[in-house]
């Protein structure tokens, strides 16, 4: 039992601590590998959910990870990587990262998709201070789920299981950073 929670706290250490990762994929194929993925997981999400569309045409922000890696034992920690997108045009790359602790065992991917209502919300996701428990704010994506979510402090966040089972009640939040794309100005107005 002791190697298990052992090896659990260097799994969850490897997932979340010291993440030296940069938001940016590395070279070509790295971000048209993403840039794919990110297509993919706004096709599934409009599937899942086709009332989101209001959400896309009003919102003035969004980012979307296409794939959180998320695993545990009493010790949980996820990653992934994304793009930011406004008034439907991409600006820039984005990650996430999430350190818990609680009761929780297993593993899952999930893709996310985070609307900001506003400038202010978007700046604060833009300047690294925003972060927040997904579990307490998230909507899952089904069929009309967007018709009664709102915005919380500016936010919405909506996520779609991809695979895996993981069974949690744990304290831990999700941070954010976010890299402009080469040469698009990501400015408020």
């Amino acid at each position: 039992m002791k190697a298990t929670l052992l090896g659990a706290t260097a799994l969850a250490l490897a997932l979340f601590g010291g993440c030296t990762a940069t938001p940016v994929p590395q070279g070509p194929m790295g971000k048209a590998d993403l840039q794919d993925q990110t297509q993919v997981a706004l096709q599934q999400f409009r599937q899942a959910d086709p009332s989101l569309k209001d959400f896309l045409d009003t919102c003035y922000a969004y980012v979307i990870f296409p794939k959180i890696d998320q695993g545990a034992l009493v010790f949980g920690g996820g990653y992934g990587r994304g793009q930011v997108f406004r008034n439907g045009q991409w600006i820039g790359w984005a990650d996430v990262s999430q350190a818990n602790i609680g009761a929780q065992i297993g593993g899952q991917s999930y893709s996310e998709i985070i609307f900001f209502q506003n400038v202010a919300a978007y700046d604060e996701f833009r300047n690294g201070q925003l972060t927040f428990d997904a579990r307490a704010s998230a909507v899952a994506a089904s069929a009309g789920a967007a018709t009664t979510a709102d915005y919380q402090r500016g936010v919405a966040v909506f996520t779609l299981a991809q695979s895996g089972l993981m069974a949690q009640a744990a304290v831990g939040g999700q941070q954010f950073r976010f890299s402009p794309a080469t040469g698009i100005a990501t400015d408020s107005p």
